[in-house]
């Protein structure tokens, strides 16, 4: 069984924070896997390491455009620290709308893909976040 790892990566002031508002379309999903590799590379993942966390937005953001309400935008945040690269996306969603559960396909891969994935649903809005922290040398 593998350990659990929570998301503890946080931000400060001296960190970088990207944000980027696109609009909730499979179309766009392009602009936010090559910022996640663009930020990836320049915390010097490998190459692999970089192809997993594309992975892993790309399927987290599907997860949020299957809910997603009409004329929707998804936000995505990153936080670049000096070890660790952290991958905030939300978006509106419509009445009722649930994420799929953690023992679902799209959760393992999520899992697998990066160090850490949380997801929450709060007034109308439906928020993952992925954590992957750099396992390859500088």
């Amino acid at each position: 069984m593998a350990p659990v790892t929570y998301l503890t990566a946080q931000t400060t002031i001296d960190d970088d924070v990207v944000l980027l508002t696109v609009p909730a379309d499979g179309g766009y999903l392009g602009v936010l896997r090559t910022a996640t590799a663009g930020l990836a590379a320049r915390l010097h993942f490998a190459l692999d390491e970089i192809e997993d966390l594309r992975i892993a937005v790309d399927e987290a953001c599907a997860m949020l455009l299957a809910i997603a309400g009409p004329d929707a935008e998804l936000d995505c945040r990153f936080a670049v620290t000096d070890e660790a690269l952290t991958v905030e996306v939300s978006v509106p969603t419509v009445s009722g709308a649930r994420l799929p559960a953690e023992s679902s396909f799209a959760w393992k891969v999520l899992t697998a893909l990066t160090t850490a994935a949380e997801a929450t649903t709060r007034d109308g809005r439906a928020t993952i976040t992925l954590l992957t922290r750099r396992v390859s040398g500088i």
